[in-house]
């Protein structure tokens, strides 16, 4: 549904999700950022960014995770590398992984978001399956859509949770800086995995595997 804007109020009561104190998230991120730091830096408008992100007309901090190790890396790492012709294994481009890292986190509180899980879910925020599935070449809009539900879930919605498009057993989610408290996340006492090292290369292809993809030699 690109092109269509959102209506003038939510044609449904939008259903609410906790995610309670103690769940584990997963996550990729710059190594220059804190595991538990929220991203300050807000997407353009029209170009890049990720599906939820805030813009500069729309500005929060905003923190991105997978429910599961898989979701977090398939869906920041596997978003743009197609299957090869042959049935080869998929090539990860070293430079998409070229500072980073995958952090172990946990919840410190509950958090109540809005769930984007199901058929009715979507409905209830007058959208279907293309919020969550749409590819990044349609962002701008899925962006438009994330900001008027956020607006219209104030102040309790503290973040989205979706079905992960690239692992679709698994779930991702977002949060939001500027509703959830300063301490909502912390680091799990499993160490963080440093993408640059050989050891963190070869834990990452580990979790690539059952998808026939690899980071290129």
């Amino acid at each position: 549904m690109p092109n269509v804007p959102p209506p003038a109020a939510l044609p449904g009561t939008p259903t609410k999700v906790t995610l309670t104190e103690g769940t584990a998230l997963f996550r990729v991120h710059g190594s220059s950022l804190d595991g538990t730091a929220f991203n300050p830096v807000p997407a353009d408008g029209l170009y890049g960014g990720g599906r939820f992100d805030a813009t500069r007309s729309r500005g929060y901090s905003y923190l991105y995770a997978g429910l599961e190790p898989a979701a977090a890396v398939c869906e920041t790492l596997l978003r743009s590398v197609p299957f090869a012709p042959d049935g080869g294994t998929r090539l990860l481009p070293r430079a998409g992984v070229t500072g980073r890292r995958f952090t172990f986190l946990r919840l410190a509180a509950d958090v109540t978001v809005v769930s984007l899980m199901s058929g009715a879910d979507l409905a209830a925020v007058g959208q279907d399956t293309w919020l969550v599935q749409a590819e990044a070449a349609e962002y701008p809009w899925t962006r438009n859509w994330g900001h008027w539900i956020r607006d219209r879930t104030e102040p309790w919605a503290q973040g989205f949770v979706w079905p992960s498009k690239r692992e679709p057993a698994d779930r991702a989610v977002i949060l939001f800086g500027d509703r959830c408290g300063r301490d909502v996340v912390a680091e799990s006492e499993v160490p963080a995995v440093d993408f640059g090292t050989p050891e963190g290369e070869a834990w990452l292809n580990s979790v690539l595997a059952p998808y026939h993809a690899r980071v290129a030699p």
